[in-house]
C-alpha cells in the first residue's frame, strides 16, 4: 500500500492534469482580468438568448479588453430586433439554431458561447465546434458523460478550444482558495463543507429547469457549484460519492429535485458535504485544514465574493464583472494558443459525479464507486 504522501500526491496530480495546464493553473492569484495586449478582439455569437445571456454575459461583453459580441443564435425571432437595435449586429450575423452551421462561413465570429437548456447544449455545441469556432459551453456541460465526450470529441475533431463557463474558477478569492490548497498555506485540507441555492421557484410550466430532458432540477442548475468548489477547494478528485435528491413542492417539482444534498470521499480520508436547493437560500465554501481554516461567504455570488482564514485574513470583494473576467480570460488563451483555465474535462467530471449522486439516490444513499 502506497504511504499517505504518495497517494496524495497521485490524487493532486489527477486533478491538475483534468484541470488544465500547468500554466494556467499558475495563474492563480493573478490580477483580476490578465492585461491586455494589443491584439485582434475575439468575436463572440451567443446561442440562446435567456435570462443569462440578456443580463450577464451581454453586458458583461461590453466590459471586456479581448471581446467584442457580434452574432446572436436563437430560437425565438420576436427578440432579434431588440438585441440587434442594441448591440449593432447586422442581419448576417444573426442565425437559428437550425442555420448555426452556417456560421462557419462568417469570419466576424470566433466563438459560440452555448447558453442555451443543458439538455440541449450538446446539440449546439458540437454544431458550433464542426462549423470550425470555438467553443464556451455554460454550465453544466451537458446531461451525461456520454454528451459531454462527444463535446470534446468534437472539439478535438476540428482543432477548436473548448472551455465550461466556471466563472468561479477565474473569481480572484476563489482562486486565492484554490492556491491555499495546492500550496497547503494552512496544511493539507482535511473536510470541505459548502452549499449553492436559492429560494425561489419557477411556477411558468415551460421553465426548462422544471423540465428533466433540458437539464431541471436543483442538482444539475445549481449543485454543480458545490461539487466544482469541492474539487478545487481539495486540488483532489473524489474517489466515491453517496446523495439524495427529493422534492417538498410536489406540484412544481415533479419531474425533477427541489433539493439535494451529497457526500464525497477523497484520498487520505479528505471528506465532502454540499448542498444545492430551489427552496433555501445557500451560499457558503468551508474548508478545514491540518493548521487552520478558511471560508467564502458567499462563494458563488454574481458580486461581493469575500471570505477570511482562520488567523484572521481577510478577502474583501474583489470588484470587477466576473463575466468579463471570465471571458477575457478565455479569450487570451485563444488568441495565445494555450490551454484554457477550465477546459471540457472539468465539465465532464462534475457531470460524472452528478450522475453518481442521483444513482446513489436512487439506491437508497448507497455509496458510488469513482475510482
Amino acid at each position: 500500500m502506497p504511504d499517505d504522501s504518495s497517494s496524495r500526491s497521485s490524487s493532486r496530480r489527477t486533478f491538475l492534469k483534468q484541470a488544465g495546464s500547468a500554466l494556467a493553473l499558475g495563474a492563480v492569484g493573478a490580477p483580476a482580468v490578465l492585461l491586455p495586449q494589443r491584439q485582434k478582439p475575439i468575436g463572440v455569437a451567443l446561442c440562446g438568448l435567456g435570462t443569462y445571456s440578456t443580463t450577464q454575459l451581454a453586458p458583461g461583453l461590453q466590459e471586456t479588453e479581448r471581446c467584442e459580441l457580434r452574432g446572436i443564435i436563437t430560437g425565438s425571432p420576436s427578440k432579434i430586433p431588440r438585441w440587434q437595435r442594441k448591440y449593432d449586429i447586422p442581419d448576417r450575423n444573426v442565425y437559428s439554431y437550425e442555420t448555426l452551421p452556417e456560421i462557419a462561413n462568417n469570419d466576424d465570429i470566433d466563438v459560440v458561447y452555448i447558453v442555451t437548456p443543458p439538455g440541449i447544449h450538446a446539440r449546439d455545441a458540437i454544431k458550433a465546434a464542426d462549423a470550425g469556432k470555438h467553443v464556451w459551453c455554460e454550465k453544466p456541460m451537458a446531461m451525461d458523460e456520454e454528451e459531454c465526450q462527444s463535446i470534446i470529441d468534437a472539439a478535438d475533431r476540428n482543432g477548436v478550444q473548448l472551455t465550461v463557463g466556471y466563472r468561479l474558477q477565474h473569481e480572484p478569492n476563489n482562486r486565492t482558495i484554490m492556491r491555499y490548497a495546492r500550496e497547503q498555506t494552512y496544511g493539507a485540507a482535511t473536510s470541505v463543507r459548502t452549499g449553492a441555492g436559492y429560494n425561489g421557484a419557477h411556477p411558468n410550466p415551460d421553465d426548462w429547469r422544471r423540465d428533466a430532458e433540458l437539464g431541471g432540477g436543483a442538482l444539475y442548475d445549481m449543485g454543480v457549484y458545490p461539487i466544482n468548489a469541492a474539487r478545487y477547494a481539495t486540488q483532489m478528485e473524489p474517489i466515491s460519492v453517496k446523495g439524495r435528491l427529493w422534492s417538498e413542492r410536489e406540484e412544481m417539482y415533479s419531474e425533477v429535485p427541489e433539493f439535494a444534498t451529497f457526500e464525497m470521499k477523497f484520498p487520505e480520508g479528505v471528506t465532502a458535504r454540499g448542498e444545492t436547493s430551489f427552496g433555501k437560500s445557500t451560499n457558503y465554501l468551508d474548508v478545514e485544514c491540518a493548521d487552520g481554516s478558511y471560508q467564502l461567504r458567499p462563494f458563488q455570488t454574481y458580486s461581493g465574493v469575500r471570505g477570511r482564514t482562520s488567523d484572521g485574513t481577510r478577502l474583501p470583494p474583489a470588484g470587477g464583472d466576473q463575466q468579463a473576467r471570465q471571458m477575457d480570460n478565455d479569450a487570451q488563451a485563444i488568441q495565445n494558443d494555450t490551454a484554457p483555465i477550465v477546459p471540457g474535462t472539468e465539465g465532464l467530471t462534475d457531470i460524472r459525479i452528478v450522475r453518481a449522486i442521483m444513482q446513489s439516490s436512487d439506491n437508497g444513499e448507497a455509496w458510488i464507486d469513482l475510482s
